[in-house]
């Protein structure tokens, strides 16, 4: 009873604190995420004040938090449009991966850390946070621009590529041989084919089960199913994030609008808890010693994703504006990096890896939508000059 009495006084203190803060960031007109990572900081190990309970319900409820924020967003599209903005997109996901993928590689090999250090940081330099970058979008109220769907296959093009990545990476880190990998990766590969085939092909089957009079009953089937297609994607070795998405691109006109607005207030309290989340697992001591070097990684990767961006923006026939606010939007690393870091660091690949990757990434995860935020002017009298 008494452990039950604190799991809730943290919970409660929690979430009334993340409202106080949400509630600062809307005075001041900026995105609340940096502060959310800031709280997780200051209640995580080595914080002002450690959690005593909730650790674990909070961990469950950032992995909720994540696959809702790829639910509502695959919302936004249909299978076909994904499917065309890939193949229309390809080129630039290949440039995505290697302008950003090198410098993590290259700072690893520098330091002397080996090979498998070096492929683990070119996965932490790589992926752009799909949680965050959702949730930048939709504060901003940019999901409607038109450089938001080469943005979305950008996203797409980089969580397949970790379907891929991940147990690549694994098996290095364990020396499991070339055969044991190469079936984990077709595992990988043809799960994400099924789950994209069913979507293509039977995503009216779908949305007739799905479908419901009572908003009740449609919040329940479509969370339900989101969360059970991710966990079925993770057991395969695929990305929860993965799997979410395309259950969220199998739905579509009505019904998908009707789920996005009932979606909406559970996703934002979930997607807060992540970015807390977040923040419990960095220990700010063990950050500054690496400091110098994770700010100069992530000015040298700000860069390249806003290379990327324009890039994959301007192919499009999109004006600059756009290809800068694209760019901008893939500066945010999260989850994918920290899980990264996490595979690495437990198999000991290098004990600096796992503090540089959390300042790394906590940099990029509090400036991406600030500066999203403080560009908005810059980018709108870009857009008044062409």
């Amino acid at each position: 009873m008494h452990h039950t009495a604190i799991l809730i006084l943290e919970l409660g203190a929690i979430i009334l604190g993340l409202g106080v803060l949400g509630a600062l960031a809307v005075r001041a007109g900026i995105s609340p995420i940096p502060l959310y990572l800031v709280a997780g900081l200051a209640f995580g190990q080595g914080g002002i004040l450690p959690l005593a309970t909730s650790g674990e319900f909070i961990a469950t409820g950032a992995e909720i938090g994540v696959i809702l924020l790829l639910l509502t967003l695959g919302l936004e599209y249909n299978a076909s449009e994904l499917v065309t903005s890939l193949r229309g997109n390809a080129r630039a996901g290949l440039v995505d991966l290697v302008l950003n993928a090198a410098p993590g590689a290259i700072l690893a090999l520098l330091l002397g850390w080996g090979p498998v250090a070096a492929v683990a940081m070119a996965g932490v330099t790589y992926a752009t946070s799909s949680g965050i970058t959702a949730k930048v979008l939709s504060d901003l109220g940019w999901i409607g621009n038109r450089e938001t769907p080469v943005v979305l296959s950008l996203l797409v093009f980089e969580d397949l590529t970790m379907a891929l990545y991940l147990p690549i990476l694994t098996a290095m880190l364990a020396g499991v041989s070339f055969a044991g990998g190469a079936v984990t990766v077709g595992i990988a590969l043809a799960t994400v084919s099924v789950v994209l085939l069913i979507a293509l092909r039977f995503g009216h089957y779908i949305e007739k089960f799905v479908a419901s009079p009572s908003s009740e009953v449609l919040l329940l089937k479509v969370i339900g199913l989101a969360l059970l297609v991710a966990g079925i994607a993770t057991k395969l070795q695929v990305s929860a994030a993965v799997g979410a998405f395309l259950v969220g691109i199998a739905l579509s006109g009505e019904l998908a609008h009707e789920a996005r607005t009932l979606l909406a207030p559970v996703r934002d309290l979930f997607a807060a808890v992540f970015f807390v989340f977040f923040g419990l697992q960095t220990d700010p001591a063990a950050i500054l010693p690496v400091a110098g070097l994770a700010i100069l990684l992530a000015v040298v990767s700000m860069i390249t994703k806003l290379l990327t961006g324009a890039y994959a923006a301007r192919r499009a026939g999109i004006a600059k504006a756009g290809q800068a606010r694209a760019g901008i939007a893939l500066i945010p690393r999260g989850e994918f990096n920290i899980v990264i870091a996490g595979l690495a660091v437990a198999a000991g690949a290098h004990p600096d890896l796992g503090p540089l990757a959390a300042a790394y990434v906590l940099i990029l995860a509090a400036f991406g939508p600030l500066a999203a935020k403080l560009v908005q002017p810059l980018i709108t009298a870009i857009a008044r000059r062409t």
